[in-house]
């Protein structure tokens, strides 16, 4: 095993764990708005500090960017921890099971190692660069659909940016017509590693940030999925305007978005 998948693992666990505990006594969670209709809890905060305290024991140097602490440089600029400690927050403040730790590790720019762990399910999603993407040690295959017909397609609503509700709803009306019906599950990370598995023949979302997809996208790329922003090019790690799923299915929905698009979506 990749040493560094090791250590994204066991911190992915003990940060689940901690998760999973908390959602069984809700009283002892505190929830404040960090945004517009972006919440955060304590959970968030305390899962966020374990996985910081297993990746700092083992790899001192390296630098760590977490969605609550910003960015904690360190003497090893190359290498870069990019961690969500609780991928849809909204669902579980809300009490809804469905959630994730999301874990990857960048290497000069590349992600080389990615973890994404939903404790509610006890499912561990894990892929290293060139070596495949797997679901509890069983490697992870793609959908095989051939076009959008009888697809199920995942996305996420805008809700961080809601001036782009029109130009979305137009490009989802349009995609609906195509394939056979939607899921709108609340984290992205696992939208990725479900089109990693299968479960969703492809995914959109508008605007999401590096921690959210930086995981998942190297779990479904190493499961044969593409990851595109919406006009088929790499602009979505800055843009953050995902589209992904198998090369056709891609193909597909990026002919069906291209008419639908405002320009502050081309990228």
């Amino acid at each position: 095993m990749h040493p560094m998948l090791n250590i994204a693992v066991r911190a992915a666990r003990k940060a689940g764990n901690l998760i999973a505990k908390n959602y069984e006594t809700p009283d002892a969670v505190e929830a404040s708005q960090k945004g517009s209709n972006d919440f955060v809890t304590n959970v968030d905060r305390d899962a966020e500090r374990l996985i910081i305290e297993v990746i700092r024991k083992s790899y001192p140097q390296h630098t760590i960017i977490g969605e609550e602490s910003g960015e904690l440089a360190a003497e090893d600029q190359d290498v870069q921890w990019v961690i969500d400690p609780l991928d849809g927050t909204t669902n579980f403040i809300k009490r809804l099971p469905h959630f994730a730790v999301s874990i990857a590790v960048r290497i000069k720019g590349r992600t080389e190692v990615a973890v994404v762990y939903d404790p509610m399910r006890n499912e561990l999603f894990t892929a290293v660069r060139g070596q495949g993407a797997q679901l509890n040690g069983y490697r992870l295959r793609g959908s095989n659909a051939r076009d959008l017909d009888g697809t199920i397609l995942a996305t996420g609503f805008p809700f961080k940016q809601k001036q782009h509700a029109a130009t979305y709803m137009k490009v989802m009306t349009k995609l609906f017509t195509q394939c056979a019906d939607f899921r709108r599950t609340g984290s992205a990370a696992l939208d990725l590693c479900y089109v990693a598995a299968g479960r969703v023949d492809g995914y959109f979302e508008i605007g999401l940030k590096p921690w959210d997809f930086a995981a998942g996208e190297l779990i479904a790329r190493e499961a044969g999925a593409l990851v595109t922003d919406f006009t088929g090019g790499h602009g979505f790690l800055s843009s953050g305007n995902i589209v992904s799923g198998n090369p056709r299915v891609v193909k597909a929905m990026l002919a069906s978005m291209r008419d639908e698009l405002s320009d502050a979506l081309k990228r």
